[in-house]
């Protein structure tokens, strides 16, 4: 995808991927309703930004800056 620039780099995308699938598991698991999936949709949202290693938040806070964080 050559539309972005990374803005965060390895140890903090592994972060993100393994945090985001862990909330949406979680989420699935343990809550019901349109709540649980609520929050697995924000996991799933911190995994995909890990895994594209570009996150919209960190870009707007300056946070990041040429794919190492």
């Amino acid at each position: 995808m050559g539309f972005h620039r990374k803005n965060i780099g390895g140890p903090h995308q592994a972060v993100r991927v393994v945090l985001g699938i862990g909330v949406a598991v979680a989420a699935l698991v343990y809550l019901a309703g349109s709540a649980a999936w609520l929050v697995a949709l924000g996991g799933a949202r911190l995994a995909v930004t890990g895994l594209v290693g570009y996150c919209p938040m960190c870009a707007m806070a300056g946070i990041g800056k040429g794919g190492t964080s």
